[in-house]
């Protein structure tokens, strides 16, 4: 959908949740006063956060005070501004149904936060940026301010928030204040993506009516043209009558981060395609189901799942996302006229593209026409993919072998978040449980985004009564943003992290640079990490250093460790050049694109 047609859209929302709005107050009685901070909070309330993170700053800390006062969000103090961006990433992903809410000051606690912000846009991430600013009459006098640039120009922070979000407001007084508040807020959360909010000091405490609160904001996208609709199911019944049953589906990130999981399950029940996912879409749909095959990467598939994806007559493509590492280097080999892809706010069947006709709205239609397939569609052979452990002579701990190990470690509602870069690529192919939830930062890839996240991660998976909460990462990786084990730590959460200790950027050293120093980072005593970062009396917390096969093994299958009952670090010693399959696949086609031999 394009931009105009986007706001248009928006506009027609904002208008219905006003009409909604004047009704309940036209019959209201005594009006009811709320402070602008109190109605935040209770419209964060209604949308299930219970976790707030951020730094405090001047300009801020008089919002905090109502946060920390709170019967049922809690403040989550970060070590910095960047790890609170993070961590309410980590959150959101985890917590669906949900946001991921942080609170910095203005200027230099903002803009540690952009990176976060800016990876949230990227990976479709709803998070919603706080930031507590000047007075309302700093802001229109413009005096030489500490956190300003010295110039006089207090815009600056904001223009630069334009960019990484998809709303924004500027609170100057109370009396827009409620209807600025909701329309970010729904933006948020319908188009799941990340919106700035700016609170002047003076105005934390200024009273509103809070008769808007009893309108729930909407979460539903727009609607789409019914006679659009049914010339789109209609074209794509053609398609699927002319390819005789030999469909595939394939789930992408935005069928995860548009919450269409359910639609999708239950499109895959009633028509018993075969269904496999992008990185990206990893555990989109349950890697225990009968008609689930695989992951597919491109050129980087491994070969049975690659023939059966290309060869298909016909591709069901729900949600794509086709970024460079989520499409092995860009090499899929999916012909456009065997192709139907279905998006938020538009419909591709083929060549033609549909703009507003999003598919939360057109896949329980579209599964109700192909209900008939079932029976052509259950014969088709899906072979199970498995990633056996390897049998290797050898001690040492290699990538072929770690990770088809660490997958029988995996239970059933795990939380797995993986590092951009080694551990991401090495965990891709491996099955994960039934109702795991896998996360990772494929599209954005920035380095240390995992340790962090984790402890967003952490806190929703608490929140859902979920299972363990694993991070893997690298040392080079966890260098970035270690000082988060400190905050888990504080809030008794009790993650397994594993390191990987290969003496440097393994990812890096493969794209470019393989013996180059740049790549090298000063070596960590990573067993003294979690007594150095707030476990102080060493009670809350164990460390382990395994530099072989046999020591990973009694480590995986010691009950104790695997409870994850106390916060739990594991250096794994892995050779400095050694690295997964499809990472050195990727590296490969890398270095052929930049030589211009792609």
């Amino acid at each position: 959908m394009d931009s105009v047609a986007r706001e248009l859209h928006a506009q027609v929302d904002r208008l219905h949740h006003e009409l909604q709005t004047l009704k309940v107050q036209h019959h209201s009685g005594d009006e009811e006063l709320i402070t602008i901070s109190d109605y935040i909070l209770k419209r964060l309330e209604q949308l299930n956060v219970t976790s707030i993170f951020g730094v405090p700053g001047d300009f801020n800390m008089p919002f905090l005070d109502f946060i920390e006062d709170h019967p049922t969000i809690e403040w989550i103090g970060n070590c910095n501004e960047l790890n609170a961006a993070y961590a309410a990433d980590g959150y959101a992903r985890v917590k669906e149904h949900s946001i991921g809410v942080l609170v910095t000051t203005f200027g230099v606690g903002e803009l540690s936060a952009i990176n976060g912000v800016a990876g949230a846009f990227s990976e479709m991430v709803p998070v919603l940026h706080i930031v507590g600013v000047p007075s309302t009459t700093q802001l229109k006098n413009k005096p030489l301010l500490h956190h300003t640039l010295g110039n006089g120009k207090f815009d600056v922070y904001t223009k630069a928030a334009e960019q990484i979000t998809v709303a924004q407001a500027i609170i100057m007084n109370k009396t827009r204040a409620a209807a600025e508040i909701d329309r970010v807020l729904t933006e948020c959360i319908v188009h799941a993506r990340p919106v700035y909010l700016t609170l002047p000091m003076d105005l934390t405490t200024e009273k509103i009516p809070a008769k808007r609160l009893k309108v729930e904001l909407s979460r539903t996208p727009p609607p789409n043209d019914p006679d659009i609709e049914n010339y789109v199911l209609d074209e794509i019944m053609e398609l699927v009558d002319n390819a005789e049953q030999d469909i595939v589906v394939l789930v992408d990130a935005c069928a995860i981060r548009h919450d269409v999981r359910q639609e999708v399950n239950d499109l895959l029940v009633k028509t018993q395609f075969p269904v496999y996912a992008a990185p990206m879409g990893k555990t989109a749909v349950n890697e225990e189901h009968e008609r689930y095959g695989g992951m597919y990467i491109g050129s980087i598939t491994h070969p049975a799942i690659k023939e059966k994806v290309e060869n298909a007559k016909l591709i069901l493509s729900v949600g794509a996302l086709k970024s460079d590492f989520n499409t092995g280097m860009f090499t899929y080999r999916i012909p456009e006229t065997h192709t139907i892809e279905l998006h938020s706010d538009y419909t591709r069947v083929r060549y033609a593209q549909f703009p507003g006709i999003g598919m939360k709205w057109l896949l329980p239609k579209l599964t109700e026409r192909l209900r008939k397939c079932q029976e052509g569609a259950s014969q088709i052979p899906v072979p199970r993919y498995k990633l056996d452990v390897p049998k290797e002579s050898d001690d040492r701990i290699s990538h072929t072998y770690f990770w088809p190990r660490v997958g029988k470690f995996f239970r059933k509602q795990d939380v797995i978040v993986a590092e951009t870069g080694t551990s991401n690529f090495g965990i891709m192919e491996v099955p994960l449980p039934d109702k795991s939830i896998f996360v990772s930062q494929i599209l954005y890839g920035s380095i240390g985004w995992a340790t962090a996240s984790t402890l967003g991660a952490a806190l929703a998976a608490r929140d859902r009564c979920l299972g363990r909460t694993i991070l893997f990462t690298g040392d080079g990786s966890m260098q970035l943003t270690v000082q988060e084990i400190s905050t888990m730590t504080h809030h008794k959460l009790t993650p397994i992290i594993f390191v990987l200790n290969n003496k440097g950027y393994n990812i890096e050293r493969h794209l470019h640079g393989l013996d180059r120093k740049y790549n090298d980072i000063v070596d960590w005593e990573w067993t003294s990490l979690l007594t150095t970062l707030g476990d102080i009396e060493g009670k809350l917390s164990q460390s382990y250093t395994v530099r072989s096969k046999s020591e990973l093994n009694k480590l995986l299958d010691d009950e104790e460790f695997a409870s994850a009952r106390k916060i739990q670090l594991v250096e794994v010693i892995m050779d400095k050049y050694d690295t997964p399959r499809a990472l050195q696949a990727a590296a490969d086609l890398s270095a052929k694109i930049a030589a211009g031999q792609l």
